[in-house]
């Protein structure tokens, strides 16, 4: 159930890895949306002295570099094969992470100037934020592409993109989780000209859930 005020539209933005979420954010960015990015919270807290202590004990120094910081690809090599090891992280993480995106929400919500808050979250049912949102928006591309994507930007082969989608819930159950569906193939029209309308729609409050 939604806990959000209607006063503020905050859409939580979520989809299948390489759907172009962080891309379809940036452009709410540049229609004065405030955007709340789940993954950059995330990175900050591994940078946390206590974070890094709870993350040792149960890890060990495996999963640290030589600066002594968390060594990411070494931790999620750890925990995207084991659902027990995600789970432990995600226990020391997702109740830090909430606190700051319920943080930023509230502090959005008091500028006048501010359309909407864009929670970009890729485990954001998964993590059980979206009662902080008053709409959700599935971002859809097919597989192949979303492959591409994730080959081309993050240099992860087949096998490192299936481990990682097969730990969150199946896309074609989020997408029926969602408010929206919004498209982002190649072939779709410019999202210059389609964030805006959707952003257009979502603040109609004939539209709202």
């Amino acid at each position: 159930m939604n806990t959000r005020s209607e006063e503020q539209l905050v859409i939580g933005l979520v989809g299948g890895i390489g759907a172009g979420k962080s891309t379809i954010a940036t452009e709410f960015g540049k229609l004065g949306c405030v955007v709340v990015d789940g993954d950059a919270i995330a990175h900050e807290l591994l940078g946390q002295t206590d974070v890094q202590q709870q993350i040792r004990r149960r890890w060990g120094a495996d999963v640290f570099n030589a600066d002594g910081q968390v060594d990411r690809p070494a931790l999620g090599a750890v925990v995207f094969g084991d659902p027990a090891e995600l789970a432990a992280l995600s226990a020391i993480l997702h109740p830090l992470i909430r606190r700051e995106v319920a943080r930023q929400i509230a502090e959005a919500a008091h500028r006048p100037d501010v359309p909407a808050v864009v929670l970009d979250a890729a485990v954001l049912f998964e993590a059980g934020w979206d009662d902080l949102c008053t709409h959700t928006v599935f971002v859809d591309a097919p597989l192949q592409v979303r492959q591409e994507r994730a080959s081309r930007q993050r240099g992860w082969d087949e096998a490192t993109f299936a481990a990682r989608e097969n730990a969150q819930i199946d896309v074609d159950k989020k997408a029926k989780m969602c408010d929206d569906i919004f498209s982002n193939c190649p072939s779709d029209p410019p999202l210059g000209r389609t964030v805006p309308q959707l952003l257009d729609r979502l603040a109609d409050p004939s539209d709202r859930q």
